[in-house]
C-alpha cells in the first residue's frame, strides 16, 4: 500500500472544496486534493455561476453600498427560523473577507451584476442587484493540458457544438437580425469561437460557472496544489478522535494520504444518489438531477462513519427547480433546468392536467418548485406542462432547444416536444382537460394584450420583470399565445442542489452527535447542511456560501489546527 503525507487533504473538486483548498496553500500548507471523477469542476462547472454575497466590497465601490443589517433583516424574512442564524451572519459578516482574499491571493475574478433581484423582492431588507457576483470571463487554454480535465457545460447550455455564451450576450442573439450593434458583436463571438476550435476540444472562452471553476482549478494549479481525478475516498481515517487522512482507491491501488493538519469533505451533496433522494426528498421529486454524475452523497456517508451527523431537519431537504428530461438519438439522457430561459417571457404559460395555471411562471424556479409541490394534493399541479407558440419558440427556445431552431422533429422524435395546429388539439394530446385549458388560454390571451396578469399577477414585482423580455411591452412578461402551429414541453419536479447535509460548527468542522467537533474533519459546499436550512432568497445562494465556508475552512485549518 502507497502512502502519502500532506498538510491538509480536500475530498472534491468543485468550487467549496478549491476554494478551502487555494486557501490552505496560499497560508503555506501543502495540499492534495482528490476528485473521484475524471474531471474537476463539479456541479459549479454546471451552474450558471452566480456567487451571492451581500455586503461586498463591489458595491460600494459602484456607489451602491449594502448594509449588513439590511442583509440579515432580508434574510431573517426569508429563512425565518433560529437553526442556522449564526452561521448566516457569519456568512454576511465574513463573506466579503472571502471574494476580497481570492481575488487578491488567486486567479478568481467576480464582477458585479447590476441588476438581477433577491427572489423575495417584497420583503424588508430585499436588493435589486449588485449583491450577486459573477465570475469575469476566462480563457480555458491557460490551463494547458488541464483544460481537457475540466468539467464542460451541459451540452444544451452552449452553442453550436461548444461555445458559451454569457449571460450579457443572451439579448444580442435573440436582437442579431435587427440591430447592426448586436449582429457585430455576434459575428464578433462565433469568429472567435471558430478560431478558439482549430487549437481546442470546444470554445476555451469560458464564463458562467464554468469561468468559476476554470479560475478556482488554474489558482490551484499556480499554487501547487496536488489534484488527483479518479480517486475514489473508501474511507476517513480516525485515530484518538481525530481525522488524520484519508484511504483512497486509484484504478487497482489502494493509497493511504496522512493528514497533518485537517480533512476537508466537499463532494457535492447528494443529488445522484437514488437511496438519499428516496430518503430525505418528498416522492413527487423527479429520480432525475442535472447535477453533475459524481454528486452521490459520498462525502455525507464518509463523515458519518467518521462520527459525523446529518441535519435533514430543513424546511426543504433540496433546493428545487423545474426540468424536463428526455433521452437524445445517441442515448444520452437530458435533464434540463427551466431556469431563466423561457417561464418568465413572454407568450409562454404553464398549466397542470386540469388545463390550468396554478402559480406566477415568472416567480423563481425554487418558488415554483414549491408551488408545484404545495398544490399538488389538492389540484395535481404534476406533471406540468410548458406551453407556447410558435413565434415564441423561434424567439426564446423551449426547455433543451435553443432560440431560432429551424429544425424541431428530432425533438418530436424523442417524444420531448408535442405539437400541435390548435389549441384543442394541443390539450388532446397532452391529455389534459380541453375545457380548462380553453378557458385558461382565453383569459390568459386578453390579459396579456392588457399587459396585466389578473390571476397571478405575472410581470409586478421586479424579480418577474428581470426574468422577462426588457424589450417588450407593456408588460415584459405577458405575451398572448396566438400563432400556431403550439408546442409544449412536460416539466417534472428536480432539484438545483441538496439541502441536508453534516452538521457543523462556525469553522465548518464536523460535529459529532455528542454535538462536539471532530477534530481535523471539516465539511463545506453540499457537504455541509446549508445554512439556509431549504429556504432560497436569491441567486448564488449555494456558490456564495460554498465560496466563504471554503474560504473560512482552509483559513481555520491553516491557523488553528496547526497548534493542535
Amino acid at each position: 500500500m502507497t502512502e502519502k503525507v500532506c498538510d491538509v487533504v480536500v475530498v472534491g473538486a468543485g468550487a467549496a472544496g478549491m476554494t478551502a483548498a487555494a486557501t490552505a496553500a496560499v497560508h503555506g500548507l501543502n495540499v492534495i486534493v482528490v476528485e473521484k471523477t475524471g474531471f474537476v469542476g463539479g456541479n459549479t462547472s454546471y451552474s450558471g455561476g452566480m456567487v451571492y454575497i451581500p455586503n461586498n466590497d463591489k458595491m460600494a465601490e459602484a456607489g451602491k453600498p449594502d448594509d449588513p443589517a439590511r442583509a440579515m433583516a432580508y434574510l431573517d424574512a426569508t429563512v425565518p427560523t433560529a437553526d442556522g442564524r449564526e452561521a448566516r451572519e457569519r456568512f454576511v459578516r465574513r463573506g466579503p473577507e472571502a471574494v476580497r482574499f481570492l481575488e487578491e491571493k488567486t486567479a478568481v475574478r467576480l464582477k458585479p451584476v447590476p441588476f438581477y433581484p433577491d427572489y423575495y423582492p417584497d420583503l424588508d431588507g430585499a436588493g435589486e442587484g449588485m449583491r450577486v457576483l459573477e465570475p469575469v470571463a476566462f480563457d480555458g487554454s491557460t490551463l494547458g493540458d488541464w483544460f481537457g480535465r475540466l468539467r464542460p457545460p451541459l451540452p444544451e447550455f452552449t452553442i453550436l457544438g461548444g461555445m458559451m455564451v454569457a449571460r450579457e450576450d443572451l439579448p444580442h442573439f435573440r436582437k442579431m437580425w435587427g440591430s447592426p450593434r448586436s449582429f457585430a458583436r455576434v459575428t464578433r463571438l462565433v469568429l472567435e469561437y471558430a478560431l478558439q476550435r482549430t487549437r481546442h476540444h470546444r470554445g476555451s472562452r469560458l464564463v458562467l460557472g464554468n469561468a468559476l471553476a476554470g479560475r478556482l482549478l488554474k489558482s490551484l494549479l499556480d499554487l501547487g496544489v496536488e489534484t488527483r481525478t479518479d480517486c475514489a475516498v473508501e474511507e476517513v481515517l480516525v485515530e484518538a478522535g481525530r481525522a488524520t487522512g484519508l484511504r483512497v482507491r486509484e484504478g487497482d491501488a489502494s493509497v493511504t494520504i496522512r493528514a497533518r493538519k485537517g480533512v476537508i469533505l466537499s463532494t457535492g451533496g447528494f443529488s445522484q444518489s437514488v437511496e438519499k433522494r428516496t430518503a430525505w426528498l418528498p416522492d413527487l421529486v423527479s429520480p432525475d438531477s442535472p447535477f453533475a454524475p459524481g454528486s452521490t452523497g459520498d462525502g455525507l456517508d464518509l463523515g458519518v462513519a467518521a462520527g459525523g451527523e446529518v441535519g435533514t431537519d430543513n424546511t426543504n431537504n433540496a433546493y428545487w427547480s423545474p426540468a424536463s428530461v428526455y433521452t437524445r438519438a445517441d442515448g444520452r439522457k437530458v435533464v434540463y433546468p427551466h431556469t431563466v430561459t423561457d417561464r418568465g417571457k413572454p407568450g409562454s404559460m404553464v398549466v397542470n392536467s386540469a388545463g390550468r395555471r396554478f402559480t406566477n411562471e415568472a416567480v423563481s424556479y425554487h418558488r415554483f418548485g414549491e408551488a408545484l409541490l404545495q398544490g399538488n394534493v389538492a389540484t395535481g399541479n404534476l406533471p406540468a406542462w410548458i406551453v407556447c407558440d410558435s413565434a415564441f419558440i423561434w424567439k426564446y427556445g423551449l426547455g433543451a432547444i435553443i432560440p431560432f431552431t429551424r429544425n424541431l422533429e428530432p425533438y418530436r422524435r424523442a417524444g420531448y416536444l408535442k405539437t400541435a395546429d390548435s389549441l384543442p388539439a394541443l390539450a388532446r394530446t397532452l391529455g389534459i382537460d380541453e375545457a380548462g385549458f380553453g378557458a385558461t388560454v382565453e383569459r390568459f390571451n386578453v390579459d396579456a394584450a392588457r399587459g396585466r396578469d389578473t390571476e397571478f399577477h405575472r410581470g409586478e414585482d421586479v424579480y418577474s420583470r428581470y426574468l422577462g423580455d426588457a424589450d417588450h411591452g407593456p408588460n415584459p412578461c405577458l405575451a398572448p399565445l396566438a400563432k400556431p402551429p403550439f408546442y409544449a414541453i412536460e416539466l417534472t419536479l428536480s432539484d438545483l442542489g441538496t439541502v441536508a447535509g453534516l452538521r457543523t460548527d462556525e469553522d465548518c468542522r464536523v460535529l459529532a452527535r455528542d454535538g462536539r467537533p471532530i477534530p481535523g474533519l471539516y465539511a463545506v459546499g453540499n457537504d455541509m447542511q446549508s445554512i439556509m436550512r431549504g429556504r432560497y432568497p436569491g441567486p448564488g445562494i449555494t456558490l456564495g456560501p460554498a465560496l466563504t465556508f471554503g474560504y473560512l475552512a482552509g483559513l481555520h485549518v491553516a491557523e488553528r489546527e496547526g497548534a493542535a
